[in-house]
């Protein structure tokens, strides 16, 4: 069982859209998953556009990949890399602490995802 960000078991981002390396609705990730996509976010149009502006257009549905396409609001399993990258240029989507694999720190600081989290009542006195 793989576990999130605070050691608990790992839960859903998203199935609507169906996200996940694996497209299980979870960040699982495996030794196959070399973009390493484990964090869970809701994606905002600032951070689409500038994925779209650094070569990862997100936003274009692309069905050979069974990708939909993300719109703002979407839950979606980001690569840990392209949200560190995100945050340092101030384009970092809110992320889902509970839905983010605890491989995530691995590549990006307990600290950073804290600044970016979306509260859900669970985890309000962080």
């Amino acid at each position: 069982m793989e576990l999130n960000v605070f050691g608990e078991p790992l839960l859903e981002c998203s199935n609507e859209p169906l996200t996940g390396f694996y497209r299980d609705g979870c960040c699982h990730s495996g030794p196959d998953d070399l973009g390493v996509h484990t964090v869970c976010v809701i994606v905002t149009k600032d951070f689409l556009d500038f994925s779209k502006q650094v070569g990862n257009d997100l936003s274009t549905p692309r069905p050979q990949w069974s990708f939909p396409g993300l719109k703002p609001g979407d839950r979606w399993c980001l690569c840990a890399s392209r949200f560190k990258q995100a945050a340092e240029f101030g384009y970092a989507p809110k992320v889902v602490l509970e839905a983010t694999n605890e491989k995530t720190l691995k590549v990006v600081d307990m600290s950073i995802l804290i600044e970016h989290a979306h509260y859900t009542k669970e985890h309000t006195d962080i």
